[in-house]
């Protein structure tokens, strides 16, 4: 991670507003690029940009590829401003404001809207050569996993979203011969999803470069797993622990803890780390390097998986009768960093080292440099003095959040989610009056004056948002993942909408966070 002292703000694409039914790239995304900078932030952190799908509850860690983009964060404003559909077009699939993502309507109006985009696009090549030669430039770039997710996104389409074992043999077990026929008969609707994921990654390179114009780094985040029926396994099936059938042998996830007596089950394939050995861990290395064409820092999600990992027989319906197994995360980083070009010290990286991490993990990431995370809602229970996520405690090597995506707001926690004892050591360790109208910015003052060399506090916290707020609940299988900002609350964000917000820049300018664009 780039040395100095930065704050950022946590706020996912979904979660801007708009009239298209979840938050996209378009112009309010560069609107609040334009409030980063002004505020002195030069970091916005966003969750996974792969798609996501219903049946997981539209969790952006849940995706059926791990390289593709969600078509939802394609903005229709600029389909139009490119010529692809028209200004009757675009207002026809306007969809009112809402503080909740409606992802069904969304993923209808960006379908509807793609369509005629491609139709346009190949209707008039003349009027669109200016994007021909791109789109064609980015199939062979991303030749390594595009037409590949084209192939397993088409194919679920026409067996009825069924699991890919239970396609026909030949496509299940990617016979050649059958892949080829299949492609040949069906050019025009593959290509069609390889423009898709053109236009998204043309529109998000485009918001990747005003940001960085403004001093502002994207920091992405990489889910550690895949899921099992995704274009990721289907595509390289040796990569995962598959029994003959293609399904998971072991799966993942985390052993019983104080949180939970039987752990936690995630499901996901783990991987067949000696296949990917041999390869040079090709496919981890690729995965990487996609990840940060557009994202200058990227979170690791569950870093720890990397060193050791918790194998649970698929047959187990909990995660109480695993095994701990080793992880060459250390090859892999090693060969990543070959890659690059850099040392020790010089990945661009954030290991979510959360809950109960061991020695080894330790050792991995010190030996890389990597900054863990520090959550200041967990720091304030018994013990205070030795927490390792109290202020005091923290060393200026991590990324320190008031809370995360995971979390309840500053409010929430405040109001709901905290004890006594807690609350009690925090306005202690404030050393002033606590209520529920300041708590959120006295998290944020404790934050920024804090050592850690990167300070991010989530949009929520900015605007002392309740908990009916949060992002996620990770105990509620549905009803996460759709906060979105109202254009009320996203304008007083904006300089001279809200008190606090010309504040914020006298703050990271107090504690040495502020950075000037290039």
């Amino acid at each position: 991670m780039e040395k100095g002292r930065r704050s950022g703000v946590l706020l996912h694409i979904s979660s801007l507003p708009g009239a298209f039914g979840v938050g996209d790239f378009g112009p309010e995304a560069f609107a609040f690029a334009d409030y980063l900078h002004g505020a002195g932030f030069s970091v916005w952190q966003i969750l996974p940009l792969s798609p996501a799908i219903s049946i997981f509850g539209y969790s952006p860690y849940s995706s059926p590829s791990a390289f593709a983009g969600n078509m939802l964060f394609i903005s229709p404003r600029r389909l139009c401003a490119e010529g692809l559909i028209t200004e009757a077009e675009l207002s026809s699939h306007m969809l009112p404001a809402a503080s909740a993502a409606d992802f069904d309507a969304a993923g209808r109006c960006r379908r509807d809207l793609l369509s005629l985009s491609w139709k346009r696009f190949n209707g008039d090549p003349e009027a669109f050569s200016g994007l021909r030669g791109p789109f064609e430039d980015f199939r062979g770039r991303e030749s390594f996993w595009l037409r590949d997710y084209a192939l397993f996104t088409l194919l679920k389409e026409r067996y009825g979203d069924r699991c890919w074992p239970e396609w026909p043999r030949e496509f299940a077990s990617r016979d050649e011969g059958a892949l080829a026929a299949f492609a040949a008969e069906n050019e025009e609707a593959l290509s069609f999803i390889e423009f898709t994921q053109f236009i998204f990654y043309r529109q998000l390179e485009a918001l990747s470069e005003y940001c960085a114009a403004r001093g502002v780094t994207l920091m992405g985040d990489l889910p550690i797993y895949v899921a099992w029926d995704s274009a990721d396994v289907w595509s390289h099936p040796g990569a995962f622990d598959l029994d003959a059938e293609g399904r998971p042998r072991c799966v993942a996830g985390v052993p019983p803890d104080y949180f939970s007596a039987t752990g936690q089950r995630w499901g996901n394939p783990l991987y067949n780390w000696e296949a990917m050995r041999a390869d040079g861990f090709a496919w981890w290395r690729g995965r990487l390097a996609h990840s940060l064409k557009y994202c200058g820092l990227m979170r690791i999600d569950h870093f720890r998986g990397l060193c050791a990992y918790w194998e649970i027989p698929a047959s187990e319906r909990t995660a109480q009768n695993g095994c701990w197994r080793p992880a060459p995360g250390r090859e892999m980083l090693e060969a990543f960093c070959s890659d690059l070009g850099a040392g020790a010290g010089e990945l661009p990286f954030i290991a979510e080292d959360l809950g109960v991490i061991t020695d080894d993990v330790r050792a991995l990431m010190e030996e890389f440099s990597l900054p863990g995370m520090k959550v200041l809602m967990f720091a304030f229970g018994d013990g205070v003095a030795d927490n390792p996520y109290a202020p005091h405690n923290i060393r200026p090597r991590s990324a320190v959040y008031t809370g995360t995506h995971d979390n309840d707001t500053a409010v929430g926690w405040w109001r709901g989610s905290s004890t006594v004892r807690e609350r009690v050591n925090f306005a202690a360790y404030a050393g002033r009056e606590v209520t529920r109208e300041n708590v959120s910015r006295v998290m944020i003052q404790m934050a920024l004056s804090s050592v850690a060399d990167l300070a991010v506090i989530p949009a929520q916290d900015l605007l002392g948002l309740d908990g009916s707020c949060r992002m996620n609940r990770p105990a509620a299988a549905r009803g996460n993942w759709s906060w979105r900002l109202l254009p009320a609350e996203f304008c007083s964000l904006l300089p001279g909408g809200h008190d606090f917000s010309e504040r914020l820049r006298e703050l990271n300018i107090l504690y040495g966070r502020f950075k000037e664009a290039d």
